[in-house]
Formats: structure tokens, sequence, C-alpha cells
């Protein structure tokens, strides 16, 4: 007779016991919480220019080429100095990740789990610190930065008691004579291409759901972004991840990244990033090489063209300020902004001269002194964004506010907060991601064109639609293609277990991260029947 293992009877024996809860985000109008955030602002500007480590098996390497990341809000300063890993540290990495997968995926769960969720305690007593790099590092203002900080707390807690319930899978039937079990196991060795327009998040949203699965990583983290991922590998070394579970190598996309992803032993690829390098990777994971005996998993977040639809029926107030938060949030770069307000033509001037006011009031500056907009991420970036607001008035549209640098911001990436109005369906500024704070005003006639022209683009991440009536809601549910639907909201701030995250047709593979099935992309199943009588 065999003998039946069955899973602990107490898997969470020793962890957190209680529900999921989101970490709150902080109120800095309160004295307290703002002393806090510029005292950690002033400590973590002492720390800026310091020299960072490639980590590959827990040992510490330098190389002759550097990466410099810079303050975008001050270009001149050097926030950290970042060994760059080439072609020729992928191999060591490899072997150093496939040696700490031996052990780290029959490390039983429950010790996965409880190490992240130290990994969560010490984000936590050092919230505002990790915020303030982000401050240096990215440019997000206090709110943003606290928020991304928050979302990888949420990660740290949620993605363990994930895994715990994952772990205690059964399968429907039971048949006669039998146990019959299922079992999520690890893949192996991922790549982990994290973006930098949320440097903790994203990054530490998709290490950790690899790891705790029992899946080691070499992480690539965004050469705009190296150090806040520096700051949380030290997190994990903290809470005690083992040496080679998390290997850190920063380098470029084209090269180390390139060679990760071709490399017949990575499993799989977890990737946020532009809709061109996602594709690359899914074409370049879908080549077998010699020696691979597996169909690689890529699981991508590609980005969006993000529309809000604005009803003659609507809140009239809540829709303007819902429109101008999602546009203007962090500059305008994040792939659920709102780059798209298709406005009934019953409100549309009066919609369009409130808009005007709310955004000609947001104040742009240094994000180390809390302005209402910070720079964006570096000078390519920033040329891009004017190319498109001149292509957009060539085009036709109406340049109704901003339009250029703001340069009384000083000598950082500033560009001035920009809404282009009467913009037609299918011209450039209404089709292309252009990842800055720039706003396109569609004019529709009825609610059947916004739906055409809100679901016309070959993205489908977020949207929004305000509206008072419960049938253009339904409709909105039935109609409106995209991963993240809100309804008399804004379409950012994703909230991880109230809105899992992914987008459809080119915004990616729906991944959901933040929800219930993410795990399963980070896991094989494994069907056992096993005769007992």
């Amino acid at each position: 007779m065999a003998t039946v293992h069955a899973p602990s009877s107490s898997p969470e024996a020793g962890l957190h016991q209680g529900p999921f809860v989101n970490e709150p985000l902080t109120d800095f109008t309160r004295d307290e919480n703002a002393r806090a955030m510029r005292a950690a602002i002033d400590k973590v500007r002492k720390q800026l220019g310091r020299e960072y480590d490639l980590v590959i098996g827990g040992q510490r390497i330098r190389t002759a080429k550097k990466i410099e990341s810079r303050n975008p809000a001050r270009p001149t300063e050097i926030v950290g100095i970042h060994q760059k890993a080439d072609t020729e540290h992928v191999e060591p990495a490899m072997q150093a990740a496939l040696k700490a997968f031996a052990g780290w995926s029959r490390t039983p769960v429950e010790e996965r789990a409880a190490l992240v969720f130290r990994v969560a305690e010490i984000l936590r007593d050092r919230k505002f610190e990790y915020a303030a790099w982000m401050v240096f590092e990215v440019g997000k203002n206090w709110a943003e930065a606290d928020g991304d900080i928050a979302e990888l707390i949420d990660f740290c807690e949620f993605y363990p008691r994930e895994a715990l319930r994952l772990a205690r899978a059964e399968t429907p039937v039971q048949l006669p004579g039998e146990r019959d079990l299922l079992q999520y196991i690890p893949l192996g060795v991922g790549a982990v291409i994290p973006p930098w327009n949320f440097p903790s998040a994203i990054m530490g949203g998709m290490t950790l759901a690899s790891i705790v699965c029992g899946n080691t990583v070499i992480l690539k983290p965004s050469s705009d972004s190296p150090t806040i991922a520096a700051k949380f590998l030290e997190a994990l070394d903290e809470a005690g991840i083992p040496p080679g579970v998390v290997n850190f190598c920063p380098g470029s996309g084209a090269t180390f990244g390139n060679a990760v992803v071709a490399h017949p032993k990575t499993r799989f690829i977890a990737f946020t990033g532009s809709r061109e390098v996602g594709l690359d990777i899914n074409k370049r994971a879908a080549e077998v090489p010699e020696g691979q005996v597996w169909i690689k998993r890529t699981i991508l977040e590609m980005g969006g063209k993000d529309a809000i639809i604005v009803e003659a029926d609507a809140n009239f107030d809540a829709a303007v300020d819902g429109v101008a938060a999602a546009a203007f949030g962090f500059s305008g770069q994040k792939c659920s902004a709102c780059s798209r307000a298709i406005v009934h033509e019953e409100i549309y001037d009066r919609f369009l001269e409130a808009l005007k006011k709310r955004v000609e009031k947001i104040t742009v500056g240094d994000p180390a002194e809390n302005p209402g907009m910070g720079p964006v991420v570096n000078e390519s970036s920033m040329k891009s964004i004017l190319r498109y607001i001149e292509i957009a008035q060539k085009e036709g549209g109406r340049l109704l506010t901003g339009g250029g640098r703001a340069r009384h911001a000083g000598d950082g990436y500033f560009v001035q907060p920009t809404v282009i109005a009467d913009v037609k369906p299918k011209s450039t500024i209404e089709q292309e991601e252009i990842f800055g704070p720039v706003l396109a005003v569609i004019k529709a006639k009825n609610y059947d064109q916004a739906l055409q022209i809100a679901n016309d683009t070959e993205f489908g991440l977020t949207g929004a639609v305000y509206t008072s009536s419960q049938e253009k809601i339904d409709r909105a549910l039935r109609e409106f293609h995209v991963g993240n639907l809100y309804i008399n909201r804004k379409c950012t701030g994703a909230i991880v277990g109230a809105h899992p995250f992914g987008g459809f047709n080119m915004s990616g593979t729906d991944s959901k991260s933040g929800g219930p099935d993410y795990l399963y992309l980070f896991t094989q199943a494994k069907a056992i029947g096993i005769k007992v009588g």
C-alpha cells in the first residue's frame, strides 16, 4: 500500500493568520508624516552617488562598464553608480540561479511565505526612506512614491497568502480507491525585466511572485531605476532570502537582457514595458535553442492608449478631476494613464474650459519639494514627448494649454502638462502611446461613437466611463474592451486584490497582477493519482 503524504493540515501555522488588507496610504497633510518624509529625503540625499555591485549567487562583482542613474529633476546629480552586466555575466547568473533553485524549489511553501512576509515588515518600517529613493531616481512626488511602495508591501502580503492557498489545492473529484492530488510546482529560473515607472511595485511584484512559488530569478532592472532595485535586494537579503534566489544584474536590454531571454535554461520571462520590446521578447522566447526542453512562458504587460469617456449626463466636476488626475499623475508616465478623453459634444466646450483651469493649477517642479507634477524620466523621453506635441498640432490638434518645457522648474526634464483639443480619431496622438503629460481630447457625437473611438486602438489596458445612465454602464461592461474598466472614477490607481491588473490586445498577456490567478503563471500543475486500496 502506497504512503500518501497529504499537504500540511495547517500550512499557515506561525504565519500571518488574518485576511489580506491593503497597506494604507500616507496622509502628507499631517505634519508628522510630512516631517518624516522630509527627514527621509535628507537621509537619502546623503547617500546619493554610491556605487553598487552586481550580485550573482551572493557574490558581489564589479565591472569596467558602469550605469549612472541620475535624478531627472537635477540631471547633474548622480543617484547611484551601478556595474553593467554584459553577455559574459549571463552564464554565471544562470548557473547561480540553477544552483539555488535545487534547494529553494524544495523549501516548504510555508518557509518561503514567511520570508516574504518578513520583507513586508522591513519595507513597512522604512516606507518613507524607500519612497524618498523614488523621489530622487525617477521623479515621483511624495504621494506617487508612497503609493508605489505601498503597492509593493501589498504584493509582499498578498502573494504569500496566494501561494499558501495554492498549496491547499484539491482536485474536484476523488476517485474510489485513490488519493488524487493537485500540486502547483515551480517552473525554474525566470528572467524578471521590470520598467522604471513603478520601480518598486512592478519590479518587486514580479520578483516576489516568482520566488514565493519556488522559482529563482535573474533580475535585470531598468537602467533608469537600478538603485531602487538594489535597495529592494538589500531587503531580501536582510529578510533571509538565500543567495542565488534573486541575482541582481543591471545591464543593457539589447545585450544582457536578450541573452538571458534566449538562454536555453530560462524557463519564463516576466516583463513590463513597451509594446516593441515586449513583442521582441515574445519572439525570442518562441525560438528553441539546442538544449531547451520546454516552451518558455512569457508574462508580458506592454502599455496602453487609455481612454476616459465623459457623457453629458456625467457628474461634471468629478469627470474633470478624474481625467486630470489620470492624465497627469506622475507626469502621465503610467501605462494606465488617461491619454484620451472622449467627451460628448453637448458638454465638450464647457468641459474643455473647466479642464484647462484644472490643469493650469498643477504645479511643476522638483518632487523633493513635493509639487503636483515632477519631471519625465530622461532627456530622450522629454524630446519624444515634445515631438508628439508638435505632430499633434501639425495634424490639426488645437493646443489648449501647455505644449513645451517647464523651464521655470530648473534644468531637469520638465514638460508642461499639455492638453490638445479637437483631436481627430486615427491621428498619431490619438493612436500612439506617448508616455508623458499629454492629453488628447476628442469630441463624440453620441455614446456609440464614443465607444467605437475608445476601442479603436491596438491596445486594451484601462478605460473609464463617467455617466449616470445604468444602460450606458451596462453597455460599457459588455463593449468597452479593456482589461481594467472603471465606472465614474479615474482609470489609474489599480489596488492589489480589488483590481487585478493586465490588459488585452497589444497591452499584453492580461497577466492580472495582484489577482487570484496571477501565481498560476509562475507555476505548473502536477496531477497525481495514488491507488490506496
